[in-house]
């Protein structure tokens, strides 16, 4: 029935492998030996391999999360409780640090950040923290110190390790919390805290202010002394200058010799027309008369005189000179005459008055000017030392007022105690621990444990040097994988059976095969099959007749791979040949049951015909096995000059050789019976098998040019390699074909 369902598979693999075999590079031919030394470039590991990785160990993952997720609820349930209380302080930046001066008029700065920064630090400064240490107790002695250090410890600073200050963001908010075992305890703290926060910030204050006046008190007198020198040279410099204000005299008399220069100029301007006059009229000459300042008076007189001619003449001509009107006419001419005569002496007489009067006044303003400008330049020169003596006791008395005016107003804005700092919500005692937390401690303890577990299992996943599954083989080892084959742990020194209905071998230890068992072998009967075409089938120009199965170190399975190997091909009906060539610990006749008196040793020490060794497998039509013989060290030297000739023979009797080394390294013949048989496969136990192992075989096994038909992977499980579910698939077609052949 097995036969039967195999043909179909059979087939279609056969179809397959011819229509790539055009493509296919050949296995068995064995590259240049110059392609060997170059390495293609490594695949990077998939995805895929790490949720294996993941898969496989997730029950060491989940007992180790829930070991540590118990761990922490116990540890956490054992804690003595933490209580915490939390006092709300409010700093109002906008409020003055005093009510008058300065202080009640400063601006709100925009350093926010900053300020509240160091309120945090002056909350945790010794100074606040010091008395409600000392109040409450919370500096605990340490235990065995002497009176010294005792001494010591309450010099230094307060340190509260339970105490905790936050700042809400973009609040002006500070959050002094408290933690302590006693709920009470906590509450009392937090609330001591902030009271000798605000009473230190105000006490700060009001030291500061205190500084300031007491110095400002000491610079006061200095002050004082000096603004009364100042003022005194002051007053004694006015005492000396006989004047109030030397400034406003200054400026009195710069007016006045403004005024006399003008006066004097215009004296000399009227003296030189009134000596020009003068002198005019002194010539003698009428017209210089008329033009003084006082001829006015001498014109009219001259005109009448003139008139009084005229007139005269008139009569004369008309009367005669003894007529009455000739008579009074020349008296009235004589009379004017006369007066014109006297009023041009006059005129003369008073030009030269008015002469000496100019010359007299201009004679007095020029000493007026001369002595005016002499006392300007005396008190000019001395006002400059007035103007400095003036400034620096004006500046004095400003200083010395504004000092007095400050030391009001500190004293004033010492004694009020703003609320910048206010306390907006007192600390009340907690009902309940914040600590343990035992949510979130047992949620940290999962997490950190999945971390640590997956760290963990990924490390050991890199750190891990063998061989698991296909892929690291073709990526690490640079080899072809002919495929894998099952663990079946109820192989415990029995030997599986080449079919559910078939004979126990001779001298083996029958198996009863329980459902699942039965489907396990059965499973690895299949994948033994699969690799019987995997390697008889890879080539077709040349047929594989003599078959070499090696490993790289001992205890990898290769024997009983070769022994199920042989079963299975010639379960075909195919003539096949095991040879035991494993000279120096022989396993196939414990496996088989037998313990023949020759074997492969026989023959090679006594030169016997390697024919009459040859002994059938009970139970398995068409298989033939060569053994061992005795262990002999000897016998092993000399199989590599003995196999050629006997695979030759072996080749025309039997349709396929298959043979049994020892572990390829640390051994010679390995290496001998590798170059002269048709293809070479190796086994690697999967999960135990080293990849440098393997992979320096292969390497070996290329520079001698043989012909390496690939690597199989034994005892793959579900725990060792990600591609074990492959060979689950037969399991599921096997129990779908009796339930077919079940309703047939």
């Amino acid at each position: 029935m097995n036969l039967n369902h195999s043909i179909q598979p059979l087939a279609a693999a056969i179809e397959e492998h011819q229509s790539r075999a055009a493509a296919m590079p050949q296995l068995f031919q064995g590259p240049p030996t110059s392609t060997y030394d170059i390495e293609p470039e490594e695949a990077s590991i998939p995805l895929s391999h790490y949720f294996w990785i993941l898969r496989r160990h997730r029950w060491n993952i989940l007992a180790f999360m829930a070991i540590c997720a118990v761990s922490a609820l116990v540890v956490s349930q054992r804690l003595t409780p933490i209580y915490e209380s939390t006092v709300t302080v409010d700093v109002d930046r906008r409020v003055p640090t005093g009510i008058i001066g300065q202080d009640a008029a400063q601006s709100t700065v925009n350093d926010a950040d900053q300020f509240l920064a160091t309120q945090i630090k002056l909350i945790q400064s010794d100074s606040v923290l010091r008395p409600v240490a000392d109040q409450y107790n919370l500096r605990e002695p340490e235990p065995g110190a002497g009176a010294a250090q005792l001494e010591r410890n309450r010099e230094a600073p307060v340190i509260l390790k339970q105490l905790k200050v936050t700042r809400p963001p973009n609040t002006y908010l500070l959050l002094i919390s408290y933690r302590s075992k006693d709920p009470v305890e906590a509450a009392n703290v937090a609330n001591g805290v902030a009271r000798s926060y605000v009473e230190h910030a105000f006490d700060i204050r009001f030291r500061s202010s205190a500084s300031l006046s007491s110095f400002m008190e000491r610079q006061l007198d200095e002050l004082k002394a000096k603004m009364e020198r100042s003022n005194a040279a002051r007053a004694q410099f006015e005492k000396e200058l006989n004047v109030i204000n030397p400034t406003e005299k200054t400026n009195i008399l710069s007016a006045r010799l403004l005024q006399l220069n003008t006066d004097y100029t215009a004296a000399q301007t009227d003296r030189v027309r009134k000596e020009t006059s003068f002198q005019s009229v002194t010539s003698g000459t009428l017209e210089s008369a008329q033009a003084s300042t006082q001829g006015e008076a001498l014109k009219k007189l001259g005109e009448h005189l003139d008139e009084a001619r005229e007139k005269f003449a008139q009569v004369k001509a008309h009367f005669g000179i003894n007529h009455p009107e000739y008579h009074k006419a020349e008296a009235q001419v004589n009379q004017v005459t006369r007066q014109f005569d006297e009023a041009r002496q006059s005129v003369g007489r008073r030009v030269e008055v008015e002469y000496r009067e100019a010359s007299s006044r201009e004679a007095i303003l020029k000493k007026a000017v001369a002595e005016t400008k002499a006392e300007f330049d005396g008190l000019n020169a001395r006002s400059f030392q007035y103007e400095s003596l003036k400034r620096e006791a004006e500046a004095d008395t400003a200083l010395y007022e504004e000092l007095v005016k400050k030391i009001r107003e500190a004293g004033i804005n010492a004694g009020f105690q703003s609320n910048t700092v206010r306390i907006a919500d007192n600390a009340r005692p907690g009902r309940k621990p914040v600590f343990p937390d035992i949510p979130l401690n047992v949620g940290l303890a999962l997490l950190f444990a999945a971390i640590t577990a997956v760290g963990a299992a990924l490390l050991s996943d890199t750190l891990d040097t063998t061989l698991r599954d296909t892929e690291q083989v073709t990526r690490v080892v640079k080899a072809e994988v002919l495929g894998g084959l099952p663990l079946v742990k109820t192989w415990k020194g029995r030997l599986a059976l080449p079919g559910p209905d078939s004979e126990p071998l001779p001298g083996t230890t029958p198996m009863v095969r329980r459902p699942e068992e039965d489907r396990l072998l059965t499973g690895f009967e299949e994948a033994v099959r699969t690799l019987r075409n995997t390697i008889l089938l890879s080539n077709f120009d040349r047929p594989i007749r003599s078959l070499m199965v090696t490993s790289a170190t001992p205890g990898e399975g290769k024997s009983t791979v070769s022994l199920h190997l042989a079963m299975a091909h010639a379960q075909q009906n195919h003539k096949t040949l095991l040879i035991d060539c494993d000279l120096r610990r022989p396993s196939l006749d414990r496996k088989l049951g037998m313990n023949p008196e020759s074997g492969m040793t026989t023959v090679l020490l006594n030169g016997l015909d390697w024919r009459d060794s040859v002994v059938p497998v009970a139970g398995v039509d068409n298989l033939s096995v060569l053994l061992a013989g005795p262990v002999s060290r000897l016998a092993a030297d000399m199989i590599g000059n003995a196999l050629p000739r006997l695979l030759q023979e072996a080749s025309a009797m039997y349709d396929l050789v298959i043979i049994d080394t020892p572990p390829a390294l640390g051994f010679p013949e390995p290496l001998q019976m590798a170059a002269v048989v048709d293809a070479v496969v190796l086994i690697a136990l999967a999960g135990q098998t080293d990849r440098k192992a393997l992979a320096s075989v292969v390497s070996t096994l290329k520079r001698l040019r043989a012909n390496v038909a690939g690597v199989v992977l034994n005892e793959v499980t579900r725990d060792v390699a990600d591609s074990y579910y492959y060979h689950g698939y037969y399991g599921k077609y096997a129990r779908y074909y009796q339930q077919e052949e079940g309703a047939a």
